[in-house]
């Protein structure tokens, strides 16, 4: 493929966003977000102590139900995750983790649609998920896809 002009402009163009979105309020607030909960010794604990309860959750999951730790792993794995769930700066971080991917969400959206609104797009992070958009929901499907 020959790089034309009006492929280097849609490059050039796209890079903008990119700068713009890096130095928005929003991704300004979740680097906030994201330093104090990297700085923060209890929510560091916390995320360390759901990490290897999910660990061993992933073992017990190889047999399901017929593995004698199933019901405590699943006890303790939600248990953890709640209280790590709970703590205010995790609780802090995740808020602003959503308020970048509704951001990246819209402009995914509004480019999308300038182009047709015919073209499916993923919501609320769905294209990072396997289970995402692949066309075969068709319109109003609970994929996520608008």
């Amino acid at each position: 493929m020959l790089a034309t002009m009006e492929i280097v402009d849609l490059l050039d163009s796209s890079e903008t966003i990119g700068h713009m979105v890096m130095n928005s309020d929003t991704m300004h607030h979740y680097n906030e977000a994201k330093y104090a909960l990297e700085n923060d010794r209890d929510a560091q604990a916390l995320i360390k102590r759901f990490a290897d309860i999910k660990e061993h959750y992933e073992d017990v999951q190889r047999f399901g139900r017929y593995h004698p730790d199933y019901n405590d792993i699943m006890k303790k794995v939600r248990s953890v995750k709640r209280e790590m769930d709970m703590h205010e700066t995790v609780a802090h971080f995740k808020k602003a983790e959503r308020e970048v991917q509704k951001l990246l969400d819209e402009i995914s959206e509004n480019v999308a649609f300038s182009v047709s609104e015919q073209i499916k797009v993923p919501k609320n992070g769905m294209a990072l998920t396997d289970s995402g958009c692949s066309g075969g929901c068709g319109s109003g499907g609970s994929c996520g896809c608008s």
